[in-house]
């Protein structure tokens, strides 16, 4: 819900700065006569709805740049995102990019896959880890995926210690092999 009312933010305060700066442009070039850019400069002055209307469009301009400005240092300290132990000795982290590449390369042990993907994602039973593969479409699919599964997920807790609730496997496509052609000798 915060990032689509940040994105809204980010959208009028956009829209204001660009109309902003286009009265900027057009009265820096002369194209706003200065007869009138003073007419509307004094009305400012001396009419209470067009001073009222530009506070407040200056308060809110300034309550989104404040909010723009925690949101960006806020970010700014956060680190990659992480699996956190704790342990007798201290604290362990351990990457989320260094658990998806120890699930390739675990699931890169089972013969008929190719083109390996891995996405992990953490819940409270444990790691979900979805392996996307290419096979080779000359091994039975059922149990290749399920020997994937078993290993990706032994490895995955022997290594890292981290209990895995899942290892979904999804079979994108079969390899496709070049046709081969015999050569022709007169």
């Amino acid at each position: 819900m915060g990032k689509i009312v940040d994105r809204l933010l980010l959208l009028f305060y956009s829209l204001i700065i660009f109309v902003a700066s286009i009265v900027v442009l057009f009265t820096a070039s002369s194209w706003i006569p200065l007869d009138q850019a003073s007419q509307t400069l004094s009305h400012f002055y001396y009419e209470k709805s067009y001073a009222y209307t530009a506070i407040i469009i200056s308060l809110i301009m300034a309550l989104i740049s404040v909010r723009f400005l925690i949101v960006t240092l806020r970010r700014g300290r956060s680190q990659a995102p992480s699996i956190d132990q704790r342990t007798d000795f201290g604290d362990i982290r351990i990457s989320m990019e260094t658990v998806e590449n120890l699930s390739l390369k675990a699931a890169g042990r089972t013969k008929g896959a190719k083109d390996l993907r891995a996405r992990v994602r953490v819940n409270q039973a444990g790691l979900e880890i979805t392996i996307r593969t290419i096979v080779d479409g000359e091994s039975s699919i059922p149990e290749l995926t399920e020997d994937m599964q078993g290993t990706v997920k032994s490895y995955i807790e022997d290594i890292t210690g981290i209990p895995v609730a899942s290892v979904t496997v999804f079979v994108a496509n079969i390899v496709q092999s070049a046709p081969t052609f015999k050569s022709r000798v007169e």
